[in-house]
Formats: structure tokens, C-alpha cells, sequence
């Protein structure tokens, strides 16, 4: 649930300034609103390269897994080859704990 975001604070700056801090946000796919929340905070942002890639392919994995699991369950394969499918899911398991390890 998101909260609604009612207070307005005004700051100045230089041009240059916002620039950056404009830039800084995009960089981390992030408002500038939400940028400069976290880091006033003093949360860390981490940005990792190359996770959309590994979560799209989760993601279709996933889809795969749910469609070959509904034909199994009416009867319609009986034979899977699981080992491709469990050999790409430790594939990706294995990418994803090397990226939290990484990230922490």
C-alpha cells in the first residue's frame, strides 16, 4: 500500500545542481522525489546491472513451469524433460545469489 505523499518541501540550488541531481535520479530508475528521500535518509541505492535480463527470464521459466504443471495436471503429457527445466532454474538461482552476494 502506498502512502500519499502530501508535504511540500522547496529547496535551492544551481542549475548545475538539479542537473545532476536529476541525472543521478534517472540513472537509478528513480524519481527525483524518491531519490532524494532515500539519500536524505541515508539509505544506500544500489543499481545492479544486468538483473532485468535474469528476472525476465525468471519470469518466463515461470510462465513455462505454470503451463507444462496445468497440461500435466489434465492429463495431456505424461513425459516432461525436467532435468533442462531444474538445470535452467539452479542456472538462474545460482545468478541471483551471486547478485544479493555481490549487492550485500
Amino acid at each position: 500500500m502506498q502512502k500519499k505523499k502530501t508535504a511540500i518541501v522547496t529547496a535551492r540550488m544551481t542549475p548545475k545542481v538539479k542537473q545532476q541531481l536529476q541525472q543521478r535520479a534517472q540513472d537509478a530508475n528513480m524519481t527525483l522525489t524518491d531519490y532524494l528521500c532515500i539519500c536524505g535518509l541515508g539509505r544506500e541505492i544500489v543499481r545492479v546491472d544486468g538483473l532485468d535480463d535474469i528476472l525476465s527470464e525468471l519470469k518466463a521459466q515461470g510462465r513455462n513451469l505454470n503451463q507444462l504443471t496445468t497440461l500435466a495436471n489434465m492429463g495431456k503429457i505424461t513425459v516432461l524433460r525436467s532435468d533442462e527445466l531444474i538445470n535452467s532454474y539452479t542456472d538462474l538461482c545460482q545468478r541471483l545469489a551471486h547478485i544479493s552476494r555481490e549487492v550485500k
